[in-house]
C-alpha cells in the first residue's frame, strides 16, 4: 500500500525535528512540509485549511470547534511558555505588579489567542482583576486576525480597540498611548505577514519595566498554583482527511512522542547556552510536576486543557462547557 502524502503546517520546534529530518518515521505517511511564523500558519489554516495536518492556537481551536468543527486535535502541544512574561509595562503608569492592572491600558496581538486567554486568565483567578477592568487594545486587523476567520466578537461589556494604521504596540507603548503590552517580543520577533514590528532603541527600553521583574519567581509560582506550564499550541488534522483516514491520528501522535523523546534527551547532552533559560523552567517544573513536566498525552494535561476551556468559556470566547475527553479522537485520549 502506497505511502500517504499529506500537507503539513509548523514552526520549526525542537520537539519535531526528529520527524522533520526523517529520523523518525509517520507510519504510513511522507510530509510535505510547509515552515511558518505561528500567527500565520494560523490565519492561513483557519481562513483556508489549505493544509491536511497543521500547528493551531489552542484558543482559536476552542473557538473554531464550537463554530465549524473542523479541525481534529491530537494531544502533541510543541510550544509552552509562561505568556505573563512577556508583558512590559511603562515605568511611569503607576503598575506595581500585575495586581495594580485594573483601569490601564493593556496591548495584546489579538484578544483571541491563546497568550491572551492564559494572561486574562491568571489575571482573574491568581491575582484578582477582572478583564473587564481594563482597557483591552489590539494590533491585528481584522482582515489578518485569527478572529476574522473564526467570527470573533467582543465579549458584552468589554473595552476593545484595535492599534490604528501606522503605529504598533511597540510604539504605542513607548509614546504612552498604552500602559503594558507583550514587548519581549520585540526582542527576538521577524517580521511575518500578520504582526507588526518596530525597532526598540536602547533609550526606549529605559521607558519600560517588566509586568514579573523576577521570571523565575512567578514561573515558581504559577507552577505551584496550577502544577503545569502552559501550552499554547496543539496539533490538528483536518476533518475531512481524519474521516478518511481515521488511523492517522494515532501513527501521527506516537510518531511525535517518540520525536520528542529523541530532541529531548538531544537537548540535555548539548545544552546550547540559548536554552539555559528554558532548562532553568525544567527544573523548577519537575521539582512541582515530577520528572515529565512537558507531557503530551489526554491524561498528563486534563489539568491544563480543563483550564484553558474554563478560561475560554469565563471570558466569552466559547458559549458551551466542553469535556477535555470529547475534544480528542477515542484512539488517543488514553494512550500515554
Amino acid at each position: 500500500m502506497p505511502r500517504l502524502k499529506l500537507s503539513f503546517i509548523v514552526s520549526k520546534h525542537d520537539l519535531l525535528e526528529p520527524i522533520m529530518s526523517g529520523e523518525v518515521k509517520i507510519e504510513g505517511v511522507d510530509l510535505i512540509t510547509t515552515f511558518s511564523d505561528p500567527s500565520e500558519t494560523f490565519w492561513r489554516q483557519l481562513n483556508f485549511a489549505e493544509f491536511e495536518i497543521a500547528e493551531m492556537s489552542l484558543s482559536s481551536f476552542l473557538i473554531a470547534r464550537e463554530k465549524t468543527n473542523d479541525m481534529v486535535p491530537i494531544p502533541v502541544f510543541p510550544s509552552r511558555r509562561f505568556m505573563q512574561l512577556e508583558f512590559y509595562a511603562r515605568v511611569d503608569a503607576g503598575i506595581d505588579g500585575p495586581e495594580s492592572l485594573a483601569g490601564k491600558r493593556i496591548g495584546v496581538a489579538e484578544y483571541q489567542q491563546t497568550a491572551s486567554l492564559w494572561v486574562r486568565g491568571l489575571l482573574e483567578e491568581d491575582f484578582g482583576v477582572s478583564q473587564f477592568s481594563m482597557q483591552w487594545v489590539m494590533e491585528r486587523s481584522e482582515e489578518l486576525s485569527h478572529g476574522g476567520a473564526t467570527g470573533f466578537k467582543p465579549p458584552p461589556g468589554i473595552s476593545l480597540t484595535r492599534v490604528p494604521d501606522g503605529e504598533t504596540l511597540d510604539s504605542m507603548l513607548f509614546s504612552g498611548q498604552i500602559d503594558v503590552a507583550p514587548a519581549g517580543r520585540a526582542m527576538r520577533h521577524e517580521p511575518n505577514l500578520i504582526d507588526r514590528k518596530t525597532h526598540v532603541s536602547e533609550s526606549q527600553w529605559s521607558m519600560v519595566k517588566p509586568l514579573f521583574p523576577d521570571p523565575f519567581a512567578e514561573g515558581r509560582r504559577f507552577v505551584t498554583a496550577h502544577g503545569f506550564v502552559p501550552a499554547n499550541h496543539i496539533i490538528v488534522i483536518r476533518r475531512d482527511v481524519y474521516e478518511r483516514y481515521p488511523w492517522l491520528a494515532f501513527n501521527l501522535y506516537t510518531a511525535m512522542q517518540k520525536a520528542r523523546d529523541i530532541a529531548r534527551k538531544r537537548t540535555r547532552s548539548l545544552i546550547p547556552s540559548y536554552l539555559l533559560f528554558r532548562d532553568e523552567y525544567l527544573t523548577m517544573a519537575q521539582s512541582v510536576g515530577g520528572p515529565d513536566p512537558y507531557p503530551y498525552g489526554v491524561r498528563a494535561n486534563e489539568p491544563m486543557l480543563a483550564t484553558a476551556v474554563r478560561y475560554s468559556l469565563n471570558q466569552g470566547l466559547i458559549t458551551q462547557k466542553v469535556e477535555v475527553d470529547d475534544l480528542f479522537p477515542e484512539s488517543v485520549r488514553s494512550s500515554p
